[in-house]
């Protein structure tokens, strides 16, 4: 159940599908990222990626069952756009909230956090930069990579959203076998250099989400470096420095998720990770207790409440 299905492209053709039931093992299946995606909603997972490959160019539809927190990065020396589809839930890239008229935009090599929300379908856009680069240079298109490598968000008017979602939705819908590969390559880079064209830069609106920022980055770090102990809410203000209120409202505002919330689901997901890859010799109980669960009943409690199944299951479907 929890391998991945994956639907190669056929002779002549550049689509791909691949499914899975895991969260983290669908984050491997977008290629060439490096991903590790936490599931923080109830319930058994379901993910989806749609991907049409081109030379230096990748064009994606994800769709994701539960809510996420996730870490990307994209392959170096690369531009990224994310799209999501209309009539869902907002979804944040490091903490700033993407509304209906808002794209996601991170250049290659540099991590982001995404946090998306329960049932949740985007299109992603890849480009090498040199590639977009000369492009824009041909059809005399200014690039601000300032503007692109900074805020993380861009505003596009809502026509050119509407448009560009069309071309994305026809183009990984259906496979024009009649259509040359070149073709259908210079039909997205114009459309990415349209969205360039038309976008400006949505930075945070105030020095008070650069501090949250800050917070949550530094809480995160200090629980990623303490896993096995029993970290305090206490412990968590002494090392951010602010109170107690102020550490709940920068994770909430920033993650969607509490501390102690954010710190119980972490490790839960690091456990199924560690199952997911376990060898013979390792049990559900020594694997718990490497993540800090002591007690095993509660931790099963929890675990299937999280992922809709067992621990034990997770281990008997990974072998």
């Amino acid at each position: 159940m929890l391998n991945t299905i994956t639907d190669a492209p056929k002779k002549g053709e550049r689509i791909s599908v691949s499914e899975a039931y895991d969260a983290d093992l669908h984050a491997s299946n977008l290629t060439n990222w490096q991903q590790e995606y936490d599931q923080i909603s109830r319930g058994a997972f379901y993910g989806r990626i749609t991907e049409l490959s081109f030379d230096g160019l990748q064009v994606f539809c994800e769709h994701t069952s539960q809510a996420l927190q996730q870490k990307c990065v994209v392959w170096p020396n690369s531009v990224w756009l994310g799209i999501p589809l209309v009539g869902q839930e907002d979804s944040r890239i490091n903490g700033l909230t993407i509304g209906s008229n808002t794209i996601m935009c991170r250049p290659g090599d540099c991590e982001f956090q995404l946090s998306t929300p329960k049932n949740y379908d985007l299109y992603g856009l890849v480009v090498d930069q040199p590639m977009l680069m000369k492009l824009a240079n041909i059809h005399g298109v200014e690039l601000n990579w300032r503007e692109l490598a900074e805020h993380g968000r861009l505003s596009i008017p809502d026509k050119t959203l509407e448009e560009v979602r069309f071309l994305l939705g026809r183009l990984l819908g259906v496979q024009h076998k009649e259509t040359p590969l070149r073709l259908q390559q210079d039909i997205v880079m114009m459309a990415l250099l349209e969205v360039l064209k038309e976008e400006t830069p949505k930075p945070a609106a105030t020095q008070s989400y650069h501090h949250r920022k800050t917070v949550v980055d530094c809480a995160r770090q200090f629980l990623a470096e303490h896993l096995d102990d029993a970290v305090t809410v206490t412990q968590l203000c002494e090392i951010t420095n602010v109170s107690r209120r102020t550490l709940q409202y920068s994770f909430e505002s920033i993650l969607g998720v509490s501390p102690i919330q954010y710190l119980r689901i972490s490790r839960l997901n690091g456990v199924r990770r560690s199952l997911v890859q376990a060898t013979e010799d390792q049990g559900v109980s020594n694997i718990a207790a490497q993540w800090g669960f002591w007690h095993l009943s509660q931790f099963s409690k929890d675990y299937k409440q999280l992922f809709g199944e067992q621990p034990s299951q997770t281990l008997e479907w990974q072998s």
